[in-house]
């Protein structure tokens, strides 16, 4: 409770300092600042900007009317470790090493944060970052959440490789980190500021303030909800469904037992009070006095799931409220690129499912938005196909440092200045970890306008195809159909996936492609 009271003096001291804006020396002029706050599994369809109506984001969806929102952001590898390895790198997983969470990420290869310290940025990155090693030299300071992290009175490794334990919540403590570090940087250079979220990661634990914030809703059943799967052996064949994968006690928070329990030891004796006095006494007496079945109980299930997903993201959306305020208070909203993303799509029981992993669209899509007063017009909409690849060239750029040619991402600056003429018309994506977790099966494909092609591989070689026009929801495998009826289609978009396995030195994928 000490550590929690220090923080709170911590944020009243940094709100009421002068502008810093007004001690930084004329070097920072024509170099922005960049502030890149990075969530996980936070899906585009949970944000208000993008049309829900029943998610409570103001604070992110401001972003988005002050800057410019992206409705065809995709990743190139739908998983957290190889999502940020792509974001550092400006590459695809098989390039730059990290194909799954199982890797370990070489930090000695080449990294855009490297690129705009040696521009004259001061850099940081603070909370998430799950690459299975330390960051060392790739930035100024950094103080990250060991692996996946715990959402209450979590352990944080600096610089100096001590692990200290804070109290508290887990998207509260990255905040005030974050702000003590923009107070106590260089004033004199430029700064690129990485805030990484855990939340809204696996088992959805809401800080305490916003357990049942979302019990009032009941959220409509995905059209897809109850997929038979037909035609589609590694959608049936996979393990992330509410029905059968998702956990009472571990996800849902049914019946726990609260002294036992390693994540719920970790809470201290106001958090474990709030979370049996929610989870035990109100929402698992429901559960088992209520005794369902079947679909019945799935929807429960979905239900449950939805509330906490959605009352996760309350804190960051929040916490974000706070950085926009910082900037606004220390005169640096003028001068700050800030930009909000994930670092890849969710299932929000779209197939029956949560997690991420396929090609299929919402794992496939994230949400990107940037705000950039001085060169994007506000409410400006984007709707070209962008990758997390194009996130390292573009901040470069912006900051008027050298691209290297090994990065195989585009800068979509000129996009973000209207002035871009042709781009790329399809998006290549390969996906490799298996069987563990969730037993997805490894496949490449490409992504166009109007149709999607997927090689599954391993175990199994199989195609898929969809007509995005006539199947947005992906539920038809026309490949066998389009085989036999419009055979010139298919020949055509496989030399289309020959043309991205080629342009992104693909091995695996030519090799795979030409058995």
């Amino acid at each position: 409770m000490l550590r929690c009271l220090i923080y709170s003096v911590c944020f009243l001291i940094i709100f009421s300092l002068p502008s810093l804006s007004q001690t930084s020396s004329i070097a920072t002029v024509g170099k922005p600042n960049i502030i890149f706050i990075l969530s996980d599994d936070h899906t585009n369809k949970a944000i208000g900007a993008y049309g829900n109506e029943l998610a409570r984001t103001p604070n992110i969806d401001r972003i988005a009317k002050e800057g410019a929102i992206f409705t065809n952001f995709f990743v190139t590898n739908s998983i957290c470790g190889p999502s940020r390895a792509a974001l550092l790198t400006g590459k695809y997983s098989h390039i730059n090493g990290f194909v799954s969470n199982n890797n370990q990420f070489d930090i000695n290869q080449f990294l855009f944060s490297r690129a705009l310290n040696d521009a004259g940025y001061q850099t940081a990155w603070i909370g998430k970052w799950h690459l299975e090693t330390l960051p060392d030299d790739a930035f100024n300071y950094w103080n990250i959440l060991p692996d996946q992290g715990h959402y209450f009175n979590p352990d944080f490794i600096n610089q100096h490789h001590d692990t200290l334990n804070y109290e508290g919540y887990v998207t509260d403590i990255i905040t005030t980190l974050s702000t003590d570090w923009l107070k106590n940087r260089d004033q004199d250079k430029p700064f690129l500021l990485m805030i990484g979220e855990k939340a809204t990661h696996r088992e959805w634990l809401p800080a305490v303030e916003d357990l049942g914030s979302y019990d009032d809703v009941i959220f409509p059943l995905p059209a897809s909800f109850y997929d038979s799967y037909k035609g589609r052996i590694a959608a049936a064949h996979q393990d992330m469904s509410i029905a059968e994968t998702m956990n009472l006690i571990f996800d849902l928070k049914i019946n726990v037992d609260y002294e036992k329990d390693a994540i719920y030891r970790r809470l201290n004796d106001h958090q474990r009070s709030a979370y049996k006095s929610y989870y035990g006494d109100v929402i698992s007496k429901e559960f088992n006095d209520n005794q369902l079945k079947g679909n019945a109980l799935i929807e429960w299930k979905f239900q449950r799931y939805m509330r906490d997903y959605f009352a996760t993201a309350n804190a960051v959306d929040r916490n974000i409220g706070m950085v926009l305020d910082f900037l606004d208070q220390h005169g640096l909203s003028e001068n700050t690129i800030i930009i909000y993303g994930s670092d890849q799509g969710f299932y929000l029981g779209e197939h029956g499912w949560f997690d991420k992993r396929f090609i299929y669209e919402e794992s496939l899509r994230t949400p990107f938005m940037i705000r950039y007063p001085s060169v994007i017009k506000m409410g400006s909409v984007i709707s070209e196909q962008v990758l997390n690849i194009d996130w390292a060239p573009t901040l470069l750029e912006i900051a008027g440092a050298t691209v290297p040619s090994e990065i195989q991402g585009k800068s979509f600056l000129p996009l973000l200045q209207q002035k871009a003429g042709d781009w790329r018309q399809q998006t290549y994506y390969h996906y490799y970890e298996y069987p563990q977790p969730h037993r997805v099966i490894p496949h490449f494909g490409i992504r166009t306008p109007q149709f999607k092609l997927v090689r599954f591989y391993g175990e199994q070689d199989f195609w898929e195809l969809y007509d995005l026009n006539e199947d947005p929801q992906e539920l038809n495998n026309i490949y066998d159909i389009m085989l036999n009826t419009n055979p010139k289609l298919v020949k055509s978009l496989k030399q289309q996936l020959a043309v991205s396995t080629n342009e992104f030195k693909d091995d695996l994928a030519k090799r795979i492609m030409q058995e």
